[in-house]
């Protein structure tokens, strides 16, 4: 089946991260058969965007804030459409994985892998097992969804993070997560620094926590055995990390007080 990737555009200052999004979807191993850039509530852009990208359809949005991604999907005819962000590079089976996934009539959508593009290079104090914490891996993008199924739950509207559970739910079906469907995020340096990954961690409370005694202890063994500085940091980050995360938790049980 024939696949439409749509990828909402964000502000004119990711202009160039844009233009790279959509080099390497039409880069695909699987060629999609059309691509759909929409813009959100910025006439220039939109019109800059239509001039200098070729061979590109290019909407504005037409749904109100955070619509974009509908905007795109309503107006795709194939059965398969992909969704990117702006700030993000498909590997070149990107697509190719993600439609293999839905050759299965029983699975109604797929997501695929997120992993970070370091702009200033890893944080040297970063544990594998928590590379995640400074992703935003919230948000839509890089999954693949059949067309009729979503078009019966009213697309994303306001509740995007529950677009797999509305699809599994009325049509019965399965959703498949294809972690070799790899997607890039750049990380800026600002956004990889201590701070951001406390407040994340402190944010994400006990998924934080469960990762973190293996990070810590397997870090630690490597640096006792002289495998690197790095792996005393990694541990000494993931403790710190445990430590906002158990904050985090703990926070969340605090009751309110009457009257407050």
């Amino acid at each position: 089946m024939d696949v439409t990737v749509v990828i909402p555009a964000g502000p004119p200052s990711h202009w160039h991260s844009l233009v790279r999004a959509v080099a390497a979807a039409r880069s695909q191993t699987r060629r999609p058969a059309e691509i759909i850039v929409v813009v959100d509530q910025e006439t220039a852009y939109f019109r800059r965007i239509r001039r200098d990208l070729a061979g590109v359809t290019v909407l504005e949005n037409d749904r109100g804030p955070g619509g974009s991604r509908d905007t795109g999907a309503y107006y795709a005819v194939t059965e398969l459409i992909a969704f990117l962000a702006d700030d993000v590079i498909a590997g070149p089976d990107w697509l190719a994985r993600l439609a293999e996934a839905l050759r299965d009539p029983a699975v109604v959508g797929a997501g695929g892998g997120l992993r970070p593009d370091w702009r200033d290079g890893r944080p040297r104090w970063l544990a594998d097992e928590l590379t995640w914490t400074l992703v935003p891996t919230a948000r839509p993008a890089g999954m693949m969804v059949r067309r009729s199924v979503f078009r019966q739950v009213g697309g994303f509207g306001r509740r995007a993070a529950e677009l797999p559970l509305r699809m599994r739910s009325l049509a019965g079906g399965r959703w498949r997560h294809v972690p070799d469907a790899v997607l890039r995020h750049e990380v800026p340096g600002h956004a990889a620094s201590f701070p951001a990954y406390l407040r994340r961690c402190f944010a994400e409370g006990r998924p934080a926590l469960r990762p973190m005694p293996r990070a810590v202890l397997g870090n630690l063994r490597a640096a006792l055995r002289g495998r690197g500085v790095d792996h005393a940091l990694r541990a000494c980050g993931a403790l710190a990390g445990m430590a906002a995360a158990g904050a985090g938790v703990m926070t969340a049980r605090r009751p309110v007080s009457a009257g407050r």
